[in-house]
């Protein structure tokens, strides 16, 4: 697949196992989730947070926040492909984007967007990166070009004519 075909770096590839497929016959949404999640890590990977890292650092990530948007479906032995888009970091935390393709018929499936924080597993508090990992960041960050800022990026839930809504109406 061409960059021209797909926007972010590619962080994780794969075909829909059986055991992902729920009652409706399509990929269960716990696996897109799994899918994107590798994805987190594969990324991470490149800015150096490994398993050694974590071990020997005594310091992580965690996820604080996530919106998954799904988008058409993908079956089983379904290929996919799994992209990362840097949206936003500092020194504690980064906001990331995900996307994933049909690898095959190329059109986009779901998108995942996350808000990670770096974190002291010793006192399990928000702490800044190491200045390595800050620098791989800030890497992968000037390594992305011109991509756009992603449409589905903060998007908010709701039901446009509600019946009924648990919102107080202003």
């Amino acid at each position: 697949m061409a960059r021209d075909d797909m926007l972010g770096v590619e962080v994780g590839r794969g075909h829909v196992l059986p055991e992902w497929i729920d009652v409706n016959g399509h990929m269960n949404v716990a696996y897109y989730v799994l899918a994107f999640d590798l994805g987190v890590d594969a990324l991470w990977a490149r800015f150096g947070i490994t398993e050694e890292h974590i071990q020997s650092t005594d310091s992580s990530t965690f996820a604080v926040e996530s919106h998954v948007l799904y988008r058409r479906e993908l079956k089983e032995a379904d290929p996919y492909l799994v992209t990362a888009q840097i949206l936003a970091f500092d020194e504690k935390r980064i906001h990331q984007f995900q996307r994933m393709y049909h690898a095959e018929e190329k059109f986009l499936a779901a998108t995942a967007e996350w808000m990670n924080l770096h974190v002291d597993l010793a006192t399990r508090r928000v702490a800044p990166w190491p200045a390595s990992i800050l620098e791989g960041i800030h890497e992968a960050a000037r390594a992305q070009g011109d991509w756009p800022y992603p449409d589905d990026a903060g998007r908010v839930m709701r039901v446009g004519r509600p019946l009924y809504t648990a919102q107080e109406q202003v």
